[in-house]
């Protein structure tokens, strides 16, 4: 019977509206509809005529319940069953505290409201962005903006990427992980950024951000967040917008001074080189004329202290002697000869060139035995130092 029965609750004799006779519902008329649905539900049909349903008893009224209570038991230890996958780690609470962590697999844990579970991405790489949002063109200035130590403002913006290394930590430790990674990674480069100068962090912006990524880890452990940063990069780092021209110019001066600076370096390190050189090559012929010079005066001294030992011994034959080396060293530097002998007076020219070209080389050889006398013919040539010293020796010797 439905509910929105208009006769429900009227007796059996009177249905209609304007019946007089209200009163509660049949209760019986209820339990036997409740039996037929259950019958129909469980595909038991009566067979033969309908017999009157009785009431249950207390037994099957309790079995009934037991049978119930039974399989809402069993979902209920069944929703207990949960499966953490591989790079996940579960963990589980009961009462809202923590009882363990488990490991990827089927798992199973006491169900609700005894216990409950919580799954956490081991392997999933998470990031937070600093100075900007979704777009370095979507700066955060209140982030971006640092002051260096050389009392400028730049704008810095940076993306850090991490993982969870530890889940309790994770959960437990810090209302909003995220929100500590983001704070921590901007006092870390703060803090690297007010020790640099702005040059440095213009130019040197990856490894700034390297710099600063011990300083969040340290930070991130202080807190017990159980957060491992992976990675730092670096995104933009710039003047603010407000300065920019005024910095480009300072840029570019710069630049003309390192490359003014460098053409200075160029030239000095091209000249001063080439000079040095000459220097030292000067220095060393000076230093060899020096070494020559001395050695000649030395060579000659000591030939002319020789000589006088020898011409102390026979002074006749010391002359002679050197009168034919001179004679010799003149003669070889000349083709025409003259000879003038004591008996006749008349000077004779024996002109040895025109032989020497006639005859050649061995015609020459064979007529000058009987013009040069024989001593200076047999001598040997000597060297224009000692020919000058043998002319002074014998000019002393004259004397």
């Amino acid at each position: 019977m439905s509910l929105n029965d208009p006769n429900w609750g009227r007796g059996a004799g009177n249905r209609g509206p304007g019946g007089g006779n209200q009163g509660p519902p049949d209760l019986e008329e209820l339990w036997r509809n409740f039996n037929r649905r259950l019958q129909d539900l469980f595909g038991k049909r009566r067979s033969g005529a309908d017999k009157p349903p009785r009431m249950p008893s207390g037994a099957q009224f309790g079995g009934g319940a037991g049978i119930i209570a039974v399989v809402a038991l069993a979902i209920w230890l069944a929703s207990g069953f949960y499966i953490v996958v591989e790079g996940q780690r579960g963990v589980v609470l009961t009462f809202g505290k923590f009882a363990e962590e488990t490991n990827p697999g089927l798992r199973w844990r006491l169900p609700w409201p005894v216990q409950t579970r919580e799954i956490v991405n081991l392997a999933q790489v998470r990031s937070v962005e600093v100075g900007y949002r979704g777009n370095v063109k979507s700066k955060v200035p209140k982030e971006s903006l640092m002051l260096t130590d050389d009392e400028n403002i730049v704008d810095v913006q940076i993306a850090v990427q991490y993982i969870v290394k530890d889940a309790k930590d994770y959960l437990f430790n810090n209302r909003r992980p995220d929100d500590s990674v983001l704070q921590s990674a901007e006092t870390a480069l703060r803090e690297v950024v007010g020790k640099s100068k702005m040059d440095f962090v213009l130019n040197q912006g990856q490894r700034l951000a390297e710099d600063s990524a011990p300083l969040m880890q340290a930070i991130l452990d202080r807190y017990k967040t159980g957060i491992q940063v992976s990675k730092v990069n670096m995104q933009n780092a710039q003047p603010p917008e407000q300065v920019q021209a005024a910095f480009d110019d300072a840029q570019k001066a710069g630049q003309d001074r390192e490359r003014q600076k460098n053409e200075g370096e160029a030239y000095f390190n091209d000249v001063v080189p080439k000079a040095r050189g000459v220097a030292s090559r000067l220095l060393l012929e000076a230093e060899g004329y020096r070494s020559r010079v001395v050695a000649t005066a030395e060579g000659d001294a000591s030939r002319f202290r020789q000589v006088l030992t020898e011409y102390a011994k026979a002074p006749a034959i010391t002359r002679e002697r050197i009168y034919i080396e001179t004679m010799q060293q003149i003669l070889s530097s000349t083709s025409k000869v003259m000879l003038d002998y004591k008996g006749s007076g008349n000077l004779l020219y024996l002109p040895l060139d025109k032989l020497m070209q006639q005859s050649g080389a061995p015609a020459a050889d064979n007529l000058s035995p009987q013009v040069v006398p024989p001593a200076p013919a047999a001598a040997a040539p000597e060297a224009g130092p000692r020919s000058r010293e043998t002319l002074r020796d014998r000019e002393r010797g004259a004397r």
